[in-house]
């Protein structure tokens, strides 16, 4: 629960995709990094190897979907070995509840659910400001790139099971469907 809202994070159903479409469209229809296609990637990533049923979370607020976060498998790769992470991509939040720490709730409730699925990382790319409060770091301290040109600030890791990312490097490579 944050602040005065009470929020329920439960694992999405398949009932409701359509909302958390809408959703994800509305939370990213202003933000001026986005590329507006938040909404088809979770799609496609539902429909992935990456993805993982009990890392795609809503939150209620009585019956209704405010929230969405979704983190699915990637790797980490060099050209020695590969080393397995999730990212997280997208968290979203209807706009008239943003600000009120419903992201927050729902990324702290997706790191413990994904610790206790036993998975140690989560990488990503997103706001400087935000995301270090839930303890990201920049992703090139732990010496893990992007496969693509983005400010260094932007790209982000956090160790979910300490010591996870001390022997990782390489550059991340996600699921093709990321890609359309």
């Amino acid at each position: 629960m944050s602040g005065s809202l009470r929020i329920n994070c439960r694992q999405e159903t398949a009932t409701d995709y359509q909302a958390v479409f809408a959703l994800i469209e509305r939370a990213f229809e202003n933000e001026p990094m986005s590329d507006h296609q938040e909404q088809f990637l979770v799609e496609r990533l539902r429909k992935s190897d990456a993805f993982v049923p009990q890392l795609s979370l809503v939150a209620e607020m009585g019956d209704k979907i405010i929230g969405y976060i979704l983190l699915t498998k990637i790797q980490i790769q060099n050209k020695n070995v590969h080393f397995d992470s999730l990212a997280l991509a997208p968290v979203a939040v209807l706009p008239e509840y943003q600000g009120q720490g419903v992201g927050g709730t729902l990324i702290r409730t997706a790191h413990d659910k994904a610790c206790q699925l036993g998975h140690g990382s989560v990488v990503l790319l997103g706001h400087e400001t935000y995301y270090p409060k839930f303890g990201y770091r920049p992703a090139h301290l732990f010496g893990i790139s992007l496969p693509f040109e983005v400010p260094k600030e932007n790209c982000m890791a956090v160790e979910l099971i300490e010591g996870t990312l001390d022997r990782v490097s390489g550059t991340v490579v996600y699921p093709s469907v990321f890609f359309g």
